[in-house]
């Protein structure tokens, strides 16, 4: 049955294709954006694909942004929209990881907010967090994301233990590395601050972590999966894509219970 989707950050990456790709099976997408230049370059991509989105700009931190959420009626709540930056957690200015929390856990925990209420309301509806691999695992110089994502997998058990009484659903979607563009630019976002001259963590180190980013895999097995489980009507609570990242996932939180220091 067709399912009316809202998701967050639908003009680049995942949410893009997932957004696309959910409208080609049916679905009425609501696909907001961050700024107002990508309504028009959304819009033509979907007609490219010979499907409607309903696009609109939605800076999930801006306030006024927000309430337009209320009003549209929708079944599944995607809070897709994240930003990421590497670096070292010792050394990164604060400013920096200030930001990737008010995006990554406070405004988007107050979209979800805004979507729980309605669904309360009608005693039904799915919110689904876009986690990560980064939401259980953890590598050296990637710690500003993960912590964010960490956060959002706390919310988003909490939240499903919290809704599940109201008849609202609640899950995650746990991506590996996919070749979106969105690590790339997480990895060269540090050399902006970042100076040898002045910092004790070793760029040497930093760089050879970089050279992970040639693994990538192909975004259209996440999109596919993700166009899959999200109109669902019963899935598992957490989906993690690829297999060999959920079997990461597990041995690491495995390990942490043998290491030392």
């Amino acid at each position: 049955m067709a399912k009316t989707i809202f998701i967050t950050g639908a003009a680049t990456g995942l949410g893009k294709g997932t957004a696309i790709g959910l409208a080609k099976e049916g679905h009425r997408v609501i696909a907001p954006v961050e700024i107002n230049a990508q309504v028009t370059s959304l819009r033509e991509e979907a007609k490219s694909a010979g499907v409607e989105l309903e696009v609109f700009k939605m800076d999930i931190t801006n306030p006024e942004d927000q309430t337009r959420m209320m009003n549209y009626d929708f079944d599944i709540f995607v809070a897709n929209a994240a930003i990421n930056e590497g670096g070292p957690l010792g050394e990164v200015p604060m400013s920096i990881f200030r930001e990737i929390f008010e995006v990554n856990v406070f405004s988007t925990l107050e979209t979800a907010q805004i979507a729980a209420e309605k669904f309360v309301d009608k005693g039904k509806g799915k919110i689904i967090f876009m986690s990560s691999m980064a939401g259980v695992m953890t590598s050296p110089y990637t710690g500003l994301y993960s912590a964010s994502k960490h956060a959002l997998e706390a919310i988003a058990k909490t939240m499903q233990q919290e809704l599940e009484y109201f008849g609202v659903q609640v899950a995650t979607i746990n991506s590996g590395p996919f070749a979106t563009g969105f690590n790339d630019r997480a990895v060269e976002a540090k050399w902006k601050w970042f100076n040898s001259d002045i910092h004790y963590s070793p760029a040497d180190e930093m760089r050879k972590m970089e050279e992970g980013m040639e693994n990538q895999f192909d975004p259209e097995e996440m999109i596919a999966k993700m166009v899959e489980v999200i109109p669902k009507d019963h899935h598992n609570f957490r989906t993690v894509y690829p297999p060999e990242t959920e079997e990461k996932m597990k041995q690491e939180e495995a390990g942490n219970w043998d290491k030392e220091i």
